[in-house]
């Protein structure tokens, strides 16, 4: 096939037009090569969706946050809240923290 020949056909005539050519050089441009690139963006897009999902889990911490605190106003609730998390007592109180088996660290857990 030379020159003539394919010179006839639709597709390359089609392609050869000078303003196909302008718009296929500027689309291979826009997604590839420049700094604004639909490359770049998809990324973009990305990580602006994970900072949304992360902005809401934190907004229902907070707001869990704030119904501990509610409740942690009475000083009954407080005193409760501090034996169960920090093991705290009162005078002349003994606590005794059972462990079981499968809580403890062994070597092999590790």
């Amino acid at each position: 096939m030379n020159y003539k020949d394919l010179k006839r056909k639709p597709w390359f005539k089609f392609m050869s037009n000078k303003y196909v050519l302008v718009l296929t050089v500027f689309m291979v441009w826009m997604v590839f090569l420049d700094s604004n690139s639909w490359l770049i963006h998809s990324e973009l897009n990305k990580e602006i969706e994970e900072i949304e999902n992360n902005r809401d889990y934190y907004f229902q911490e907070i707001n869990q946050d704030k119904k501990i605190l509610k409740k942690l106003d009475d000083s009954i609730e407080i005193e409760r809240f501090a034996r169960e998390t920090y093991f705290m007592k009162r005078p002349n109180e003994e606590i005794y923290i059972i462990e079981y088996q499968d809580s403890l660290k062994t070597k092999n857990n590790e």
